[in-house]
């Protein structure tokens, strides 16, 4: 599935998903349980990054039964560009609230206040620059241990790194120093100055997730089922026409039924073609899928092979 071919016909994969067991959900439900309740455990100032997409609503689930609700011994934090679509940004604020946890925001803008964040030009995605706000908010907080919703199915940088990513004084990530992860033991130990990037999901795939979502019956952002968006395709994909993104010279927008198989930065994220209108459509989407999540949908992926790679060595998520 991609932004120029449509799914056709689904007659194959609805019958291919009325078989499709979710009986493998619970392992990772509890490996996730696991790991949540481990990081409360050994760290002393871990927090939860939770940006109101899907993986962090599917990890603030796990969470949820992991502690109890209001009992998250945690905070919540997220780095906000300023770019972000208000749906997400609203939900992520409901959710917070909902579940009596606490919201620490961190916006990027701030950091461009300070000078430590320089734009190349005004139009230049903020995107990559949440590394530099995140780096500070650690320094703020004093956080150890970082929960994020990676999974390693979807990029090439993320298959390489452990549940437990080690971080240096630095913030970077070193793909050749991570540490053995063998039945499940975790080397939790740190230097002063140095934390850790905790993936709890890592083993969850796309698919996997979204029958999480739908054996769970876990709200989303509306932008995750289909909708009509006024769209203009460069590159293969489908770039939303917004104040952020609008029209080049020569270009002509049209209205497109769409969705977002992943939520981020305005500037970066692209929907695809879909009528998916309930997580049980999107699994069978999912089942049919060719392209990986971010392939199909991230424009700050397509700048090179490691371009993943070199943002997370510079502290990104």
């Amino acid at each position: 599935m991609n932004a120029r071919a449509p799914l056709e016909n689904t007659a194959p994969m609805t019958q291919a998903a009325a078989h499709l067991s979710n009986a493998h959900l619970d392992a990772l439900e509890e490996e996730t349980i696991f790991i949540l309740r481990e990081v409360a455990a050994v760290f002393e100032r871990p927090t939860l990054l939770f940006s109101g997409g899907k993986d962090s609503l599917v990890l603030l689930k796990c969470a949820e039964k992991a502690f109890g609700v209001g009992r998250i011994p945690y905070p919540l934090l997220m780095i906000d560009t300023g770019h972000n679509f208000h749906e997400v940004t609203d939900f992520r604020d409901f959710r917070a609230k909902e579940l009596g946890a606490e919201l620490i925001v961190r916006n990027v803008e701030d950091s461009m206040k300070r000078g430590t964040v320089r734009l190349a030009h005004p139009g230049e995605s903020r995107n990559v620059h949440q590394s530099v706000t995140l780096l500070e908010a650690i320094e703020e907080f004093r956080f150890d241990a970082l929960i994020g919703g990676a999974r390693r199915d979807e990029e090439k940088a993320r298959a390489k790194e452990r549940i437990f990513s080690h971080r240096d004084s630095f913030g970077q990530w070193q793909p050749k120093a991570q540490r053995p992860e063998l039945w499940t033991l975790f080397n939790t130990r740190l230097q002063p100055g140095e934390h850790f990037r905790v993936f709890p999901i890592s083993n969850w795939t796309e698919l996997d997730v979204w029958q999480y979502i739908e054996r769970e019956n876990i709200a989303l952002p509306s932008l995750y089922y289909t909708h009509q968006r006024e769209v203009v395709e460069r590159k293969g994909l489908l770039v939303p026409v917004t104040e952020l993104t609008p029209l080049k010279a020569g270009e002509t927008a049209e209205m497109r039924q769409v969705r977002f198989r992943t939520v981020g930065d305005i500037t970066c994220t692209c929907p695809v073609e879909s009528d998916a209108a309930t997580a049980a459509d999107i699994v069978i989407e999912t089942l049919a899928a060719d392209v990986s999540e971010r392939g199909a949908t991230r424009m700050d992926d397509k700048t090179s092979e490691a371009s993943m790679e070199k943002r997370k060595k510079d502290g990104y998520f």
